[in-house]
């Protein structure tokens, strides 16, 4: 029994003395739209550990002044930067997962239509709910059907909650990522990140400074994209294949 003990402690004092990733900003640029309260930041991180750089770019807004639509994209038409063009948005990214024949997986609500119901997976952890007055990030079981619904995405996994990052993501495979965080009553942001892995996302987004209260996961990979309207010119992030739907900030 002593021996047992011993090893017990030993393991709890070896998971004690690993400390999470440390990413620090080494850089940060703004670029403002044309509409108050909505503006691009990219963000430059290092861990310092190991030594890689990952770069964030956030299109950050406050629900008072912006509202978040889902532009639905059955037949594969459009790509974000055509969609962006016809709905003189002022950022986006793409939306959720879908299967092989571009059906929606998960809950997808698109200008207050339902086009595809909330399913139960262990990935599908979180939802996007957006009504007139908030954007939020829920868990999928606490979701209930509400009127007043005028967009809503089923996606995961959660990568920060309470301004934590979750434990447990996956550490092994890298790739770029998009996502969707919120930092407060009315503050939310849509993103993307370079190659990253899941883990490292959440230990990234958990960067104090960012103020992250809960991200989750949007569909990555070959689908990510980021579109923002500079005051300037449009910066551009395009994804390389196509996608269901997008994720898209208005102005109200």
């Amino acid at each position: 029994m002593a021996v047992r003990f011993s090893l017990t402690a030993a393991v709890l004092l070896l998971a004690l003395s690993v400390s999470r990733a440390e990413w620090n900003i080494t850089s940060s640029e703004t670029d403002r739209s044309a509409v108050a309260g909505i503006e691009h930041r990219r963000i430059v991180l290092n861990e310092s550990s190991s030594g890689e750089d990952a770069t964030l770019d956030l299109a950050l807004f406050s629900a008072k002044n912006a509202t978040v639509r889902v532009v639905d994209n059955p037949n594969g038409d459009y790509d974000l930067a055509a969609v962006m063009r016809r709905t003189r948005g002022i950022a986006g990214v793409n939306g959720g997962y879908f299967d092989p024949e571009n059906a929606p997986v998960g809950l997808l609500i698109s200008d207050g239509k339902p086009i595809a119901p909330l399913r139960k997976a262990r990935l599908l952890s979180g939802v996007l709910v957006v009504t007139k007055t908030r954007v939020e990030l829920i868990r999928s079981g606490e979701y209930s059907t509400r009127k007043n619904v005028t967009a809503a995405i089923q996606c995961g996994p959660f990568l920060v909650e309470g301004g934590k990052p979750v434990a447990g993501l996956n550490n092994t495979r890298p790739a770029r990522r998009t996502f969707v965080v919120t930092s407060g009553p009315d503050r939310a942001a849509v993103g993307f990140c370079s190659t990253v892995t899941l883990a490292q996302l959440g230990d990234i987004l958990a960067t104090p400074e960012l103020k992250t209260q809960r991200a989750l996961n949007f569909d990555g990979g070959s689908s990510s994209a980021f579109w923002f309207a500079g005051k300037d010119s449009p910066f551009s992030i395009s994804e390389q294949k196509t996608v269901r739907d997008f994720l898209i900030v208005t102005p109200k």
